[in-house]
C-alpha cells in the first residue's frame, strides 16, 4: 500500500477573495471547482501548475464569523525562485506577517489569516 499527497484544505469567508488573494500572491489557478446541489458549500482546487499537490478552499454557506485558528501554527510552505521579488510583491500587497532573515524565509497571511511560508529554492 502507497499513499501520495493529493491536497490540504482550508475553510474560507469568502471564496473569491481568496481566489484571488492566491492567484495574485503565489500564482495559483483554479483546476476544479465544485458547488453542492442545495448550495450550501463551494470548493475550489488551486494548483501551481508545476506538482500535483493542491489547495482546497472550501466555502461554507452558513458561517457568519471568522474562523477559529487557535495559535496558528500549522501553515502551508511553498518554494519560491526569486524570494526578493516575491517578498517585494507581498509587502506591495501588504501581507507579510513575519520575517526571519537569519532563516532566508517569511511568512504571509492570506485574507482569512492563514499563514505561508515562503522560502527559497535551495
Amino acid at each position: 500500500m502507497k499513499f501520495t499527497f493529493y491536497h490540504n484544505n482550508i475553510n474560507v469567508l469568502d471564496l473569491e477573495k481568496s481566489i484571488e488573494f492566491y492567484k495574485k500572491a503565489l500564482g495559483l489557478s483554479v483546476s476544479k471547482e465544485v458547488e453542492a446541489e442545495d448550495k450550501s458549500f463551494r470548493l475550489a482546487f488551486l494548483g501551481d501548475n508545476t506538482t500535483p499537490h493542491l489547495l482546497e478552499l472550501t466555502w461554507l454557506r452558513d458561517m457568519d464569523r471568522p474562523y477559529n485558528l487557535g495559535d496558528n501554527e500549522s501553515h502551508l510552505a511553498m518554494r519560491v525562485d526569486d524570494i526578493d521579488a516575491a517578498l517585494s510583491l507581498h509587502k506591495e500587497m501588504n501581507c507579510v506577517c513575519f520575517e526571519n532573515p537569519d532563516m532566508g524565509i517569511y511568512f504571509i497571511n492570506d485574507p482569512d489569516g492563514y499563514w505561508i511560508e515562503i522560502c527559497p529554492v535551495r
